[in-house]
C-alpha cells in the first residue's frame, strides 16, 4: 500500500487516544486499529469496492461491519469535532456541493425517520454536501441532504453551530429570514454579496469576500477521495462518518 493512503506516525499519535479500545478503557483491548482506520482510508481514497481491499487488511465483511458500528456511535464524529475544536474563528465560511450517487448507493432499508440523504434530478441520484471551514479552510461542519436541496437547508443546520463572528458566503445565502437576520440577532457580520433584484444593494467587505476561496479549495481535497467525490454508500450515516474521517485527516496534513 502505497503510503499516501496511510497515517504518519505523528498523525495517528494525535488521533489513538480518541478510538475505542484503548488499553486504560473498560472492555475489549484493539490492537489493530491503525490497521482498521488505514484499511477504511484506502477504501474511501482509492474509491474501490469493499471487497477489493487488499489482503493485509483482513477479511473486508469485518472491516465493513466495524466501520459501520463505529459510524453509527458517532467514533469519527467525535475524533473530527476533537481535531476543529482547534478551529481559527476570526471568521468562517460556508458552501456546498454536489457529488454523484452510484447507483448502487440506492436502495437501503427504509427506516421511520431516516434520511439517506440521495436525491433524484436530471442528473440522476446525488448528494450535496454542506460544510463550514474557518479561516484557514479548515472544515468545522458538515450536512447531508439530496442533491436537489437548496444551500440555506444546509445554512438552516450548520449557522446556529458557528463560532465566528463573520460568516464569508455566496450569494445564494442572501435570505433574510434564514441567514442574514440570524446572523443579526447573534450580533454577527454577514459578508454576502447581493442578490441583484434587492432594491437596496447591502454593503459587503469585498476584500474579505475573495478569501472564499478556501472553502472551494477544501473541496477540492475532500474530493480526492474517490468514494466521497462519487458517493457508494448506501447509508447517509456512513457517507458522512466517511467524510468525517477525510476531514480528520486534513486537519492533520
Amino acid at each position: 500500500m502505497g503510503r499516501r493512503y496511510a497515517l504518519r506516525d505523528d498523525q495517528w499519535d494525535v488521533i489513538k487516544g480518541l478510538l475505542p479500545g484503548r488499553e486504560e478503557t473498560v472492555g475489549a483491548t484493539v490492537r489493530d486499529n491503525r490497521l482498521f482506520v488505514e484499511a477504511v482510508l484506502y477504501r474511501y481514497r482509492a474509491g474501490n469496492p469493499w471487497r477489493d481491499l487488499p489482503e493485509r487488511f483482513g477479511d473486508w465483511k469485518n472491516v465493513h461491519r466495524r466501520f459501520s458500528r463505529w459510524a453509527q456511535s458517532g467514533v469519527l464524529e467525535a475524533v473530527f469535532a476533537h481535531l476543529a475544536s482547534d478551529a481559527d474563528n476570526e471568521y468562517a465560511m460556508i458552501d456546498s456541493t454536489i457529488v454523484r450517487a452510484h447507483q448502487h448507493s440506492a436502495g437501503a432499508v427504509k427506516k421511520k425517520d431516516q434520511d439517506q440523504a440521495i436525491g433524484r434530478s436530471r442528473g440522476g441520484l446525488s448528494t450535496k454536501i454542506h460544510a463550514t471551514v474557518d479561516a484557514l479552510g479548515n472544515p468545522t461542519g458538515f450536512h447531508l441532504t439530496g442533491g436537489q436541496a437548496c444551500d440555506l437547508d444546509g445554512a438552516d443546520a450548520l449557522l446556529p453551530d458557528i463560532s465566528a463572528k463573520i460568516l464569508l458566503a455566496d450569494r445564494g445565502y442572501d435570505a433574510d429570514v434564514r441567514v442574514l437576520e440570524p446572523l443579526a440577532r447573534a450580533g454577527k457580520t454577514a459578508v454576502i454579496p447581493p442578490k441583484r433584484h434587492r432594491t437596496n444593494q447591502r454593503f459587503y467587505d469585498k476584500h474579505l469576500y475573495q478569501a472564499r476561496h478556501l472553502i472551494e479549495n477544501f473541496f477540492g481535497k475532500l474530493k480526492q477521495f474517490r468514494a466521497i467525490a462519487t458517493r457508494y454508500d448506501k447509508t447517509g450515516c456512513n457517507f458522512l462518518a466517511a467524510i468525517h474521517l477525510a476531514a480528520a485527516t486534513i486537519w492533520l496534513t
